[in-house]
């Protein structure tokens, strides 16, 4: 899948790998990295590539969540959030390594069915979502 035209690109810069730094062209975002120790690595003070994916597709799931709302004529509370989690492990099919992700979905205030639909309409647009269908089991669920 492809996109037609760019109306957003985001640039970074990263040295050392998993125990090293990133930052955003545009000085918004620097970051030192760290790697758990459950990941033989030295559980350090800085984050990790798994912590950055939960933040960016959990910001970026509730985004098409709101955009699916708006659509539908439906107000979704402030309040509304997402937990999100991403795994990371030897892949299924012995080659490499892969993540799995959740992201439990608080919508107070909204029916639960009509909660789990805009969740799933979310899912189909969210860009996230659609650069890991195929790849990466991402399990929805609607608190």
């Amino acid at each position: 899948m492809s996109i037609k035209s760019a109306v957003y690109t985001a640039h970074a810069h990263t040295t050392g790998g998993r125990t090293g730094t990133s930052k955003t062209d545009d000085g918004r975002l620097e970051v030192t990295l760290d790697t758990p120790k459950s990941m033989g690595g030295n559980d350090g003070p800085g984050t990790n590539p798994e912590q950055l994916f939960a933040v960016g597709y959990s910001a970026c799931f509730l985004g098409a969540l709101k955009a699916v709302a708006r659509g539908e004529k439906v107000k979704i509370p402030d309040e509304t959030s997402i937990d999100s989690a991403v795994s990371f492990g030897d892949n299924a099919n012995g080659a490499g390594f892969n993540i799995a992700v959740e992201l439990k979905v608080a919508i107070p205030g909204l029916d639960k069915a009509q909660a789990q639909d805009l969740v799933q309409k979310a899912h189909q647009i969210c860009p996230y979502s659609n650069a890991t269908r195929g790849n990466v089991d991402v399990t929805l669920t609607v608190a």
